[in-house]
């Protein structure tokens, strides 16, 4: 598995100031993706246990609200394994801290009986779709995309969307 970069402050991949890492590989090849250069599985660096080491120490920091995992496709049977392995780690290190992934597969269809779901708390699902984007949306690029709130969605065993107002950063 490889990673293509690790941000240590970012403010635009889910709420406050949080630490992002790019998964590296994708095969939806969505026209005209932000991060294109994500795509192909060999690129990028070879994703580790430093490579986890070193994202949690970048969240350490008060400051820090929560990991962002985005891609590439975090997802991919390719990259799930490895980001099951950093987002349990981080869960079990920071408890009250936020994970946020975005996937092209969705969370009812494709990810429902995946172990990673026990620590990830908002989940944005779909494919970006260029001709459904949108610069108004919240945390999507495409309206057919949803936010949405894991823990609920497990304990009420159906997708329930994210609300800024509830879930707590």
């Amino acid at each position: 598995m490889r990673y293509n970069k690790i941000r240590k402050m970012d403010i635009s991949n889910g709420p406050g100031i949080r630490v992002s890492i790019f998964m590296q590989g994708c095969t939806f090849n969505c026209k005209n993706c932000f991060n294109q250069e994500t795509h192909d599985f060999n690129g990028g660096k070879e994703f580790t246990d430093e490579t986890i080491e070193k994202v949690l120490e970048l969240c350490e920091g008060e400051h820090i609200v929560g990991l962002s995992i985005l891609g590439g496709e975090p997802m991919h049977p390719k990259n799930i394994e490895g980001t099951t392995c950093l987002a349990k780690k981080f869960k079990e290190r920071f408890p009250n801290k936020t994970i946020w992934v975005w996937s092209g597969f969705l969370f009812d269809k494709d990810l429902k009986d995946k172990e990673v779901l026990k620590y990830i708390d908002v989940l944005v699902d779909g494919v970006y779709i260029d001709e459904l984007h949108s610069p108004i949306l919240r945390w999507k690029g495409s309206s057919n995309q949803r936010v949405i709130d894991v823990k609920e969605s497990l304990k009420e065993g159906n997708v329930i969307l994210y609300d800024d107002e509830v879930v707590s950063v």
